[in-house]
This record gives structure tokens, C-alpha cells and sequence, in this order.
């Protein structure tokens, strides 16, 4: 819901979430990561136009794993469908997205735990949503707790 982007904590989390799952160079380049497609790297961004839909671009990662995944928390175009008729979204912009990743954090129950500060806790909870989060399980990146706590801190999350 629009009142939860007002949810204690919530705004780092979510920042926490976008450079897990792109970087802060390739935020830098692209448009705050809101228009980043799935295997972007700083070197080589792949950045979409734009935001009246989900992309939809199946992009190859490699030998056997495509994906779908755009935006700045790499939303796949299935889920899109299912969020954007869900929370009645009308285009795929930046307030869309962080709509739909908070959408997903509360699915997971851990929008409370955000908010009292119990960040390791709420990153167990949404770990399979996000595969660079540790213990995601996809067999991509995962970054460390203590490497995520740290940009969640430096963006102005408090811990319980």
C-alpha cells in the first residue's frame, strides 16, 4: 500500500536491495536502477526506455538460465502481471517497483521486522525473492549479511 513507502526503515531496505541486485555503479548509470535490465554491467548497461510496461526482453545469462528480470529490484514480467493487477499499477515507473518490492517484503511478513530494525531477520524472510541476498539459493552472487547490513546502515536503516 502507498502508506507503506512510510514504513520505518523501509526506504534503506529497499535501497539495500538494489545495489545487492545491481551495484551502485550501475545505479550511477542508469536511471537511479529503475530502467536496468537483467545482465547489465556497469561496462556494458542494458537500460530500457520506457516505463508504460514491463520490458518484457528475455535476456540470456547464460548457457541455460534466460530471464525476464528488469527494474531496480529485477522484477520478472510474470510477477509484474500478477502485481500490477493486484495493486492496480498503470505503468512499470519507479513508484510501481518499490510498490511491488514492498508488496513482496509484506508477503513475506517481514515489513514489522523492517520496521523494529530486525534486519537480519527480514532478510532471511524475502532471501528467495532476490538471489543476490545469502541464502537466496540460485546459484548467482550472494552477498554477505554483514556486507548488506552495511549499505542498509549507510542509507540510514536503523538496527533493532
Amino acid at each position: 500500500m502507498p502508506g507503506d513507502m512510510d514504513t520505518p526503515n523501509i526506504r534503506p531496505f529497499l535501497d539495500m536491495i538494489a545495489v545487492a541486485e545491481l551495484g551502485r555503479a550501475l545505479i550511477a548509470k542508469s536511471d537511479n536502477g529503475y530502467n536496468v535490465l537483467v545482465g547489465s554491467t556497469p561496462a556494458a548497461p542494458k537500460l530500457f526506455r520506457s516505463y508504460a510496461d514491463h520490458p518484457r526482453q528475455l535476456v540470456l545469462i547464460r548457457a541455460g538460465l534466460s530471464s525476464t528480470a528488469a527494474g531496480r529490484y529485477q522484477v520478472l514480467a510474470r510477477w509484474y502481471d500478477i502485481y500490477r493487477r493486484q495493486l492496480g499499477l498503470t505503468d512499470f515507473g519507479p513508484v510501481a517497483q518499490d510498490r511491488i518490492a514492498v508488496q513482496q517484503i509484506r508477503e513475506r511478513l517481514a515489513l514489522q521486522l523492517i520496521a523494529a530494525g530486525r534486519f537480519d531477520e527480514a532478510v532471511s524472510r524475502v532471501r528467495n525473492i532476490w538471489a543476490s541476498l545469502p541464502g537466496a539459493g540460485y546459484g548467482q552472487n550472494e552477498h554477505s549479511l554483514d556486507y548488506l547490513r552495511g549499505i542498509y546502515v549507510q542509507a540510514g536503516g536503523v538496527l533493532a
